[in-house]
This record gives C-alpha cells, sequence and structure tokens, in this order.
C-alpha cells in the first residue's frame, strides 16, 4: 500500500486514475475560462491566447495548453521568439530595365528573325555575343504584345448549326438517303434511292440502281417533285452530308426547281431518322442477297407498295397508313373508326370509365429536331426555322440551268402517284 496524504487503501493504479481525473478538470476549467477568447474575432485574439499559454506553460506542458485552447505548438513557438528577417521585394535587380525590354523586342523583330522560333533568335543572339534576356523572358514580352500565336496556318472548322424542320402538310419537308443494299456475290451492291415525306410517312420516289452517284439523285429527286406538282419555294428537302447530297450540281438543281435544302450536322447520326427508320421497316424482311438488280427492284417494288397503301399501319400515324394521310383521307378513315366506338360504347357503356372513346388524329406538326421547352418558333416556313437552310439568291435564279423549266407547275406534272421511280439504271 502506498501512503498519499491519507489515502492508505488505495493501490497505484486508482491513484493514477483519481491524478488523471484532476487533470482533466482543472483543464476544463481553464478551457471554460478562456472560452471568450477563443471565440473572439478581435485580432489581439493571438496575443491574449500567447499570453494565457505563457502564464500556464511553468505548471503544465505547453503542447497541452495550446491543445485546449485550439492553438498550434508552432504558432506559442513562432510569437515567443519570432525570426527577424527582412522581407525583400521579389525580383529586385532581375527585372529588365524599359531600354532592355525595348531592345529585346528589336531584336525579335529583325526581318532575319522573321521565320525562326524563340530558341532559335536566342541562340543566334549568343552565337554574335549579344545577350539581352532569356528564352523564356523573350517569350512573356512577345505575349505582352500579343505576338504569341500559331505560327501555321491551321484550318477552322465552321460550326454548323442543328437542323430544325416542321411540317405541318404533306410536301413541306422531304428526306432522302442511300442506303446500300447486298448484291449476288461479296463486295457487290446495289444502291437504293428513297424520298420519304415526313408528315405523312410516305415515300413519295425511290430508285435501285447498280452505282452512287449526284445524277441519279437528282433524277429520283426531279421526277418525284413532277409527280407531286411541287410549286417553286414549297418543299425543304433534308439529307445528310453524303458526296451526292452536297455535289454543286444538286445545289443548281434545288436552285432551278425553287426547294430549299438542309443537311445533317457533320458525324450526327440522328438528324435523319426518318429515312433511317424506313430502312429498318423496308430491311425486316429482306433476303440475305439478291441474285440480279432485277429481282432487287421487284421486292422493294412490293415492299414500298405495301408500306404507303397496304397492310402497314404506322404507329406514329395512330395507326393510319402513309397514303391515307398524304392524300388528305384522315377525316373520312376517322369517321368510319369514331363509328365504330360510338356503336360499342353504346353497346356496352361500362367498359369505357373514361368516357366515350374517340378516334385519335395523327400529330398535326411533324419535326426534326424539336427545340426544348414550350416555347417553339413561330415561323412561317422552314428555311426561317431552320437556319442551316441558305435561300435561293436572285443572282443564283438568274443563273442559266441545263433544265428547261426553273420550277415544277401546279398541273404540268403527272399525278400517277402510285408509280415509281424504278426504271433499270445500268
Amino acid at each position: 500500500m502506498i501512503a498519499t496524504r491519507g489515502f492508505t487503501h488505495l493501490s497505484p493504479r486508482l491513484l493514477n486514475y483519481g491524478l488523471a481525473q484532476s487533470r482533466r478538470s482543472y483543464w476544463s476549467r481553464f478551457k471554460k475560462k478562456c472560452q471568450r477568447f477563443l471565440e473572439s474575432p478581435c485580432p489581439i485574439r493571438t496575443r491574449q491566447v500567447i499570453a494565457l499559454v505563457t502564464s500556464v506553460a511553468d505548471k503544465a506542458n505547453v503542447r497541452a495548453a495550446c491543445d485546449a485552447l485550439g492553438v498550434a505548438p508552432a504558432t506559442y513557438y513562432r510569437n515567443v521568439q519570432p525570426k527577424h528577417t527582412v522581407h525583400r521585394p521579389r525580383g529586385i535587380g532581375r527585372k529588365l530595365k524599359q531600354e532592355e525590354r525595348q531592345q529585346a523586342l528589336d531584336y525579335l523583330h529583325e526581318s532575319r528573325f522573321a521565320d525562326l522560333a524563340v530558341p532559335q533568335v536566342h541562340a543566334q543572339l549568343l552565337e554574335e555575343s549579344k545577350y539581352v534576356c532569356s528564352e523564356r523572358t523573350m517569350h512573356r514580352i512577345l505575349g505582352e504584345q500579343k505576338e504569341v500565336r500559331e505560327r501555321r496556318d491551321r484550318r477552322r472548322h465552321p460550326s454548323h448549326n442543328v437542323p430544325r424542320l416542321v411540317a405541318r402538310g404533306s410536301n413541306e419537308v422531304w428526306t432522302w438517303d442511300i442506303s446500300k443494299i447486298p448484291g449476288p456475290y461479296k463486295r457487290c451492291w446495289f444502291h437504293l434511292y428513297v424520298i420519304i415525306d415526313i408528315y405523312s410517312r410516305f415515300v413519295v420516289g425511290w430508285m435501285l440502281a447498280h452505282r452512287e452517284s449526284t445524277e441519279l439523285g437528282k433524277r429520283v429527286i426531279n421526277d418525284a417533285c413532277k409527280r407531286e406538282g411541287i410549286l417553286e419555294e414549297q418543299l425543304t428537302i433534308h439529307a445528310d452530308r453524303g458526296s451526292p447530297m452536297r455535289a454543286k450540281s444538286m445545289e443548281d438543281m434545288f436552285v432551278d426547281l425553287g426547294l430549299f435544302k438542309s443537311h445533317s450536322q457533320p458525324r450526327v447520326s440522328n438528324n435523319n431518322p426518318y429515312s433511317e427508320s424506313l430502312f429498318a421497316t423496308t430491311k425486316e424482311h429482306m433476303p440475305e442477297c439478291f441474285s440480279s438488280i432485277a429481282q432487287a427492284r421487284a421486292f422493294f417494288a412490293d415492299t414500298l407498295n405495301a408500306y404507303n397503301n397496304h397492310h402497314d399501319k404506322h404507329s406514329g400515324l395512330q395507326m393510319l397508313r402513309p397514303s391515307t394521310v398524304h392524300y388528305g383521307k384522315i377525316d373520312e378513315v376517322l369517321a368510319i373508326k369514331q363509328a365504330a366506338l360510338d356503336e360499342a360504347f353504346r353497346r356496352n357503356p361500362n367498359r369505357f370509365p373514361h368516357g366515350p372513346p374517340i378516334a385519335k388524329r395523327p400529330p398535326s406538326e411533324v419535326w426534326i429536331n424539336k427545340p426544348d421547352g414550350t416555347q417553339l418558333p413561330n415561323a412561317a416556313s422552314n428555311p426561317q426555322e431552320s437556319p442551316s437552310i441558305p435561300l435561293p439568291s436572285d443572282d443564283q435564279r438568274s443563273q442559266p440551268s441545263s433544265t428547261p423549266t426553273r420550277g415544277v407547275q401546279a398541273g404540268a406534272a403527272s399525278r400517277d402517284k402510285g408509280r415509281t421511280t424504278d426504271e433499270p439504271i445500268l
């Protein structure tokens, strides 16, 4: 047993525990006493805290006092024993004088250094026993004069606006594209040209040929415009950025016919969704390959005719046929559907808890890249809604053309809409 001030029955372990508790209570009272200094934002807080630590430094450890007051020991020692150092302004004696800067700039502006880089100029001056400044300082001086740039001219790619087209009726916006069809042997392809009206999803013209060329594209577009009776400044034709679509002769034909053009953005695959969706639909039941171009033409003639006029009901048209929407027979078909729905409601109204059913109409507007938000463009025609469509100028319209007419007049073209441009082209 240890006899310490009357605590004769305490073991060393319990005695050490009691001493530790007394220290904790002491530091707790000390910290509460100094709380107003710790929370005070006064600039003299640091000096006051240092004074408190100094006052108890002879009774306890400095680190423990600093921990209780929430300051770092390094702060205490730095204030107790400050280092008297002279802080000189940075760069004294190294900064170039204005005359030296001008001399360096004059060297860089010499005609013999016009095609040399800064390191080469610096090395050449050293060989001539001339030293004004370092290479980095030369770069800095040129940068202040805005004379640092890429020495070689680089091509700046133009920014292409997002094509935004809207169709509120038939023959307002068409899209066309070319797809490869497998032939009888490896690396033998036929080329399918298809033009589709985005409002009605109606195939207004198509062609299957041995090759892909601008002349064939012009032919299928020209025949479709004649067959549909397209007037000047009535139609916008959208396509991707393939070679036939962007050819100069194709642009000349657009000017002659009074058509507006639109192109997808470069390397953007979803700017022409209607043509891509049509290709996926027509190729769904396509054989693995065709033995001849005649067999391929017969297959696509039956497939596209069925797509337009017969069994294909389009989900984007509220299950109506493309020919029904394209030729303006929506009201007739909807009247038949509505009569059937009214009869079903009359016989058993309990099966329709939300009221009498209504035959749904197809959308009144069809967009390519519809703008986000509720504020939509309120323009009167597509060329103003899509900034990527250049309008034909008067100078372009005055240019001579190989075609005898500048537009397709109403009634002058054939109205045989069921015919397709599937003439053999060899």
